[in-house]
């Protein structure tokens, strides 16, 4: 509990919640981490929410989005954090209800660092003063740049296929493939969290700065909104980048195939000249040289000259 921006209560009981609510001055944050259903009801009492909003906040599969009620704002959004060696985010469903002077975050798994959250809020300090509206921006600049953190990996990764890809001594294809479609999935995955986070960001702000006179929040939110854009921005730019790696991987694999069979073409060409000649001397009637020397001789002098020349010419058209 802060009061008129300084902090004053940690660990309170939940019961007094209320208490501080009442008082002129306070500001109220609560976290609820995999809360049962007598939590949520207890603070949806305590505040006054909606039970719409409870129950999207409950949602596993819910998607990010921002939603004014009577009394409070409702926002959903999605932290990520990536494990070394993957490419698939690891995602917790994060939500908020934001009173007159109250925050209320709930989170379905401990994969949101909280520690981090408070420390951001630390310091800022001097902008809780500015009410709730403080806490929403400093909890999603913090999600945002995890975001960040996350295209940046993303982006290195995506960089080392195209690297493996234009190789020429190509690694085995299918990891290629399996490392393609695993970067496809969490692209795939982190699309589904950025983009909607513009509508989120957008009502949030405006929600922030209509209740800001002095307007001392609003560069912070325009800023936030801008690494939003960047983020999407960035999302799609990396989207574009898997389609193209795909295409020409495809059309890498089609021209190999193409080498390969030219040089197998070169080759039953080269060696079907042997064949021939021997197949023809080997014919049972008499032809020149038969059973003479000079006719096994003529016979391998012919297919040496003519194996040799097409050599040079498949060479010269750069079939071998």
């Amino acid at each position: 509990m802060w009061r008129n921006g300084v902090l004053e209560a940690e660990d309170f009981p939940f019961e007094q919640v209320s208490d501080y609510l009442e008082q002129e001055g306070c500001l109220v944050w609560a976290d609820l981490c995999r809360p049962d259903a007598e939590a949520l009801a207890s603070i949806a009492e305590e505040l006054s929410l909606d039970p719409h909003a409870i129950e999207d906040a409950t949602s596993p599969h819910e998607r990010p989005k921002a939603t004014r009620y009577m009394t409070h704002l409702f926002f959903s959004t999605y932290a990520l954090r990536s494990v070394p060696g993957q490419h698939e985010p690891h995602l917790t469903h994060v939500s908020a209800f934001c009173t007159r002077n109250a925050l209320v975050t709930v989170r379905s798994n401990d994969g949101f660092d909280i520690d981090e959250l408070i420390r951001r809020w630390d310091d800022n300090a001097d902008l809780v003063k500015y009410g709730p509206r403080a806490l929403e921006y400093g909890m999603l600049d913090m999600i945002v740049d995890e975001y960040f953190e996350f295209i940046e990996t993303l982006d290195d990764a995506i960089e080392d296929l195209e690297g493996a890809i234009f190789d020429e001594n190509p690694t085995d294809p299918r990891e290629l493939q399996l490392k393609s479609f695993r970067l496809r999935k969490g692209l795939l995955r982190l699309r589904r969290v950025v983009l909607p986070m513009r509508e989120v960001a957008n009502t949030v702000a405006r929600r922030a700065t209509a209740n800001d006179p002095s307007n001392e929040l609003t560069p912070y939110f325009e800023d936030l909104y801008d690494h939003i854009l960047r983020a999407a921005e960035w999302t799609e730019s990396l989207r574009d980048m898997m389609s193209s790696i795909f295409e020409t991987n495809m059309a890498l694999a089609d021209t190999r195939l193409n080498q390969i069979m030219k040089q197998l073409t070169a080759w039953a060409a080269i060696i079907a000249v042997p064949t021939a000649i021997t197949g023809f001397f080997g014919q049972n009637v008499p032809y020149p040289g038969f059973g003479e020397k000079d006719g096994f001789w003529a016979s391998i002098v012919l297919m040496a000259l003519i194996a040799a020349t097409l050599y040079a010419l498949f060479r010269k058209r750069d079939w071998l």
